[in-house]
């Protein structure tokens, strides 16, 4: 264990005592265990944007708010540092309320709703359980995380501005839906109609573009800090804490993406449940189509952030490297760790104009992606399909001597003319993440064949949009 001045050690241990003490009067944090959970619906993570890929796992770019930061999930790059504090018994995390809109009823009050309007209900008392819930962890990260290691000297206070961004903005923007939802509540504890309060409430979601846009960078940056001691220290000593639920600190910064995703699926089962002759059907339809339209312009800005990020990560060995097309780039279709023919691992980019074959190297305590050889932009490629034991690794093809040596799960990749650049044969760890790359760069292929961008238009009109957000629901890894 890496250990630093004691004086640090026992404000850490007094702070997250009184934290744990004063979380002790959260009565949503408790629950028996034998009480039934019943969620609505499990959103599973599609992907994680930052933490690496290994073996050839290819990163997709598709629905990228869906995509999960949850984990030991690591920047490229970034080594992984064992727990500074020693060892402890677990303690028992503290439990969700997990109470259904049902079982706040007596039994005469049950038999007053029919089976439909008693579902229709649990779906609209879970979009408030959910919003508090919400509520809480953003001022649990505030003042359990942020606030203490600001005033222990742990992080300074523009790097915590740049992992935590504006969080405690946005919770008066969930208390006004509770407060709504709350004066829209009957007597007998029924919503009549929710339909109209949704459609207007929906749109200020729209403030979480820069949030997400800048998660990225946020979490590249707090898996560097976690390289000092006092950090990794600080977020152990919270993770052993009841008051972690055992959830890590990017867990409950991510949270807020999370719950952005579950808004349609929560929608869709209140919709579900509501007679078609209900005033709140049409209401409902039109909140679900506002979501989407949100979730999709959040969406957009996000990958543009991403693409950027990684756009500015790229180290050049000589200027010839520097393809216009690659500035020209709005989106990163995806990334991934592959290794070339003499096992050289690479971390290779595609982009919606150029395909960027990298090292990855560090430069002064700076993750980078040093461009292996000539980038190809995507108009020149060329891709093969190669068949297992085609290549032998080391660079001996067929007819090699050990079968054994023969590589498997390969492609080749290069330039419509040959004397542009050298092709390049790369392989993955297995035959699913070769074929996640071949759709990927036969979808790019096509989308910059029968794009109308011709030799003598401008480059700085995009040629594509994002290919994987047409197939959302088929390609995101991380």
């Amino acid at each position: 264990m890496v250990a630093y001045d004691e004086p640090c050690v026992v404000p850490i241990k007094r702070t997250l005592q009184k934290i744990d003490y004063q979380n002790q009067t959260y009565k949503e944090l408790e629950e028996p265990c034998t009480k039934r959970v019943r969620p609505l619906g499990r959103v599973t993570s599609l992907a994680n944007l930052i933490s690496p890929v290994k073996n050839g796992a290819v990163r997709r770019f598709g629905q990228t708010l869906q995509a999960s930061f949850r984990g030991d999930g690591r920047s490229p790059g970034v080594p992984q540092q064992k727990p500074c504090s020693k060892a402890v018994a677990p303690t028992p995390p503290k439990r969700r309320n997990s109470t259904l809109w049902s079982e706040t009823l007596d039994v005469h009050q049950k038999g007053t709703f029919s089976t439909k309007e008693i579902k229709r209900q649990e779906a609209i008392f879970e979009l408030s359980r959910g919003e508090q819930d919400l509520i809480e962890d953003l001022k649990l990260a505030r003042k359990a995380y942020h606030d203490p290691m600001l005033k222990l000297s742990i992080m300074s206070e523009e790097e915590l501005t740049a992992i935590f961004g504006d969080l405690d903005a946005y919770i008066p923007l969930h208390e006004d839906l509770l407060a709504q939802l709350a004066k829209a509540t009957g007597p007998d504890g029924t919503v009549g109609q929710i339909g109209k309060i949704v459609v207007d409430w929906l749109p200020r979601l729209n403030a979480y573009r820069a949030y997400c846009s800048k998660q990225l960078a946020a979490k590249a940056l707090l898996d560097q800090k976690k390289q000092d001691p006092r950090v990794q220290d600080f977020l152990q000593r919270c993770l052993e804490s009841p008051f972690s639920r055992k959830l890590d600190l990017w867990s409950f910064l991510d949270i807020p993406r999370s719950r952005l995703v579950k808004y349609p699926l929560l929608l869709k089962e209140i919709l579900r449940h509501t007679p078609p002759d209900h005033p709140d059907t049409a209401s409902l339809e039109q909140a679900i189509s506002i979501i989407q339209a949100v979730l999709a312009d959040i969406n957009m800005k996000k990958g543009e952030s991403e693409c950027q990020y990684y756009i500015d990560k790229l180290e050049y060995l000589d200027d010839r490297q520097k393809d216009p097309h690659i500035d020209q780039c709005k989106s990163l279709l995806c990334h991934g760790e592959l290794r070339n023919k003499s096992g050289t691992k690479l971390h290779v980019f595609l982009f919606t104009e150029v395909l960027v074959l990298t090292r990855p190297v560090t430069r002064n305590d700076r993750h980078c992606f040093q461009v292996y050889r000539q980038p190809i932009p995507v108009q020149d490629l060329v891709l093969e399909d190669l068949q297992d034991g085609d290549v032998r690794m080391g660079g001996s093809f067929r007819g090699a001597f050990s079968n054994a040596d023969k590589a498997k799960n390969i492609f080749r990749v290069r330039f419509q003319d040959p004397s542009q650049g050298q092709s390049h044969t790369l392989q993955v760890n297995d035959i699913f993440h070769k074929q996640q790359w071949l759709n990927c760069l036969r979808t790019a292929m096509s989308t910059q064949k029968d794009s109308p961008l011709h030799e003598n238009e401008s480059l700085s009109t995009p040629a594509s949009n994002d290919i994987c957000t047409k197939r959302q629901t088929t390609f995101h890894y991380l």
